[in-house]
């Protein structure tokens, strides 16, 4: 307990003389390979009757889905986003992505309207 008052912070007292700091980190959610992944890919209307090509349901780091989102926008040659288990493209792509997901090995289909 040298120097770990910055890891407990948010702890202001306790009154049990036994009590441990938990100073542990959340892991990230360990990748699962593409044939197990179950992809959807949704087609969604953004601010300013913008369109964008959304695909959710990815389970891994969140340097995998930004590697994975880096690809398919390079493929679409448009620009897009990769956070919070979602694949964001501009544009209407979802033929295009379905065949390229479909060719790297994810399971995947389109979904809603």
């Amino acid at each position: 307990m040298a120097n770990d008052w910055k890891e407990r912070l948010g702890v202001v007292f306790s009154t049990n003389p036994d009590y441990q700091y938990d100073t542990a980190t959340e892991s990230e959610a360990e990748t699962l390979a593409p044939e197990k992944q179950n992809l959807r890919i949704w087609l969604d209307r953004l601010k300013g009757g913008r369109v964008a090509t959304v695909i959710r349901g990815f389970v891994g780091s969140a340097d995998d889905l930004a590697a994975l989102g880096k690809e398919l926008k390079t493929r679409c040659g448009v620009g897009g986003t990769a956070k919070e288990g979602e694949i964001i493209i501009q544009g209407d792509h979802r033929d295009r992505i379905l065949e390229l997901l479909t060719k790297a090995g994810y399971r995947c289909k389109k979904s809603g309207g």
